[in-house]
């Protein structure tokens, strides 16, 4: 017999497997699923994930081998952790805290994350900020039986270049596989919103879906502020917008919250505006898509640009999309600095994975690998789950991989455009202006916001506190907060990193009440 233990995620592909595997296409979707992945392993065992398009993670029992079966999508796109205890069993799921109420989890922190942390901003790699609880890392699977534990690879990213292609053919294949993908994000009896920015990837997926409510978030700050643009691309595609203003008190409040929530720190600012958004949208609807991989796929980033020029140098320095501090810098603000751990380790395995391949394929591999599952994704999946919405991600999927894996770069990005095949798929449903605008990223006014002394209180108090001095030389941080404050902008994210760090902590290791 066996049985679902743990399971979180939505099968794409649930038609085609029903009928293979002889399940009744009629009956609720979760019961569904757990069917499907019940029937899955007893017919494809191990290699039951390659039968499968979809967001997952799960875990099963096999009561006839007494064997537990853990397992990841290919992309990490649902968390699921992993801890040994002292007394040889293995505690396990998809949420932290629920393994930390469980009898044998011993809280004790990992200090030696901190290092990577104050670089990335995010949790990177198998490691967690709880010592001996590990993370399964995306297509992997873990095997545990008669008290030993082995985790094995089953999918790994891999590229060829298929020079035979023109860039319309590359277009033409991306709008015919998300063609088909968007038949399977929901049953005919759903109903979805769509998240939109300014940005082409919200845009596409949003013309290529029968949403009819589109959700974007917005500041009074001009400057900073996507949401006229998404209203406008609502309103083009004759979608209606619903628009959630972020005010800074809102978002100083909410931040405690977020951190208790995602249960790592996580310094990326936009997480923050993500949960008011997922919140704000839970209000009115509880299924929502998000256009998430499509610029570590297709070379989204404006840094890929400058991919040749970093050429041999990337496998020194590159280890994902944000390195905010250098090692001198942490090693003069933190008391127990380690010079053996370097975040370029990291990210070491994948650039003997990806020897020989040209610089844009290997910045783009290290931010799958590493970037989406430790920021990305966990920010959607743990924002949402907390605010009781769920997202479907049609541009995460093995088949809108697969397409970009064989793209030659020159498709991806050249010297006026990222993403070149992408925009150009897209502009078969959307306007050029539109396909084709400038990326602005998902950006939020904190630089401006955290140098006001009317919300900044917080930071200070944090800094100078009990729980700053046992990891950091306290004068030392005052001072990158101190330069902050006195116009060098540039600091705001060293800033925000170490300030994400201390209320993580406090939520976790200090007496802590979420509000």
């Amino acid at each position: 017999m066996i049985r679902i233990q743990e399971y979180k995620g939505h099968i794409r592909n649930w038609k085609a497997l029903c009928a293979e595997l002889g399940i009744d296409s009629s009956i609720s979707g979760e019961e569904r699923e757990r069917a499907i992945m019940v029937r899955a392993y007893e017919t494809w065992g191990y290699d039951m994930a390659n039968h499968i398009y979809g967001m997952f993670a799960l875990a099963l029992w096999d009561e006839e081998e007494k064997k537990l079966f853990c397992l990841r999508d290919q992309f990490g796109t649902k968390p699921f952790y992993y801890y040994e205890t002292a007394d040889g069993r293995l505690l396990y799921g998809t949420s932290i805290r629920d393994i930390m109420a469980q009898p044998g989890f011993e809280k004790k922190l990992n200090e030696e994350m901190l290092q990577i942390y104050l670089s990335l901003t995010y949790v990177a790699g198998e490691n967690t900020f709880f010592r001996g609880l590990k993370k399964l890392m995306p297509g992997r699977y873990l095997v545990w039986q008669d008290g030993r534990l082995e985790v094995t690879r089953y999918w790994m990213p891999q590229f060829h270049a298929d020079e035979s292609k023109s860039l319309e053919d590359w277009a033409d294949e991306i709008h015919s596989t998300l063609t088909q993908i968007m038949t399977e994000v929901k049953t005919e009896d759903e109903t979805a919103d769509s998240f939109l920015s300014g940005g082409v990837d919200s845009s596409y997926v949003l013309a290529m879906s029968d949403a009819r409510m589109t959700d974007s978030c917005g500041y009074e700050e001009e400057r900073f502020d996507e949401s006229g643009l998404a209203a406008q691309t609502a309103a083009i595609l004759g979608r209606e917008n619903s628009r959630c203003l972020i005010t800074p008190e809102e978002y100083f409040a909410i931040v405690p919250y977020v951190m208790y929530h995602m249960e790592q720190p996580l310094g990326d600012a936009s997480a923050i505006a993500f949960a008011i958004a997922c919140r704000a949208t839970a209000q009115h609807t509880k299924l929502c898509y998000s256009g998430e991989g499509a610029d570590e796929f297709f070379g989204g980033y404006n840094m890929y640009r400058n991919a040749q020029r970093y050429g041999e140098n990337l496998k020194n320095f590159y280890v994902g999309n944000t390195n905010i501090m250098k090692e001198d810098e942490k090693q003069r603000i933190l008391k127990h600095y380690d010079p053996d751990v370097l975040p370029i380790e990291v990210a070491r395995s994948i650039y003997e994975e990806t020897e020989g391949l040209d610089p844009l394929t290997i910045m783009s591999d290290v931010d799958i690998q590493i970037w989406l599952e430790g920021d990305i994704y966990l920010n959607v999946d743990k924002m949402s789950t907390a605010a009781g919405l769920e997202i479907r991600m049609p541009l995460t999927d093995l088949r809108i991989f697969d397409i970009a894996s064989r793209m030659p770069a020159k498709y991806k990005v050249n010297e006026e455009q990222n993403k070149v095949a992408l925009r150009t798929a897209a502009a078969k449903v959307l306007p050029e202006e539109i396909a084709f605008r400038k990326k602005l990223g998902f950006i939020v006014p904190i630089r401006i916001w955290m140098a006001d002394e009317r919300y900044n209180q917080d930071v200070h108090a944090k800094f100078n506190s009990e729980t700053a001095a046992k990891f950091f030389r306290v004068e030392e941080i005052n001072a990158i907060l101190d330069d902050y404050l006195g116009g060098n902008s540039d600091n705001w994210r060293k800033v925000w990193t170490i300030y994400t760090f201390l209320v993580w902590y406090d939520c976790f290791f200090a007496d802590f009440v979420l509000k």
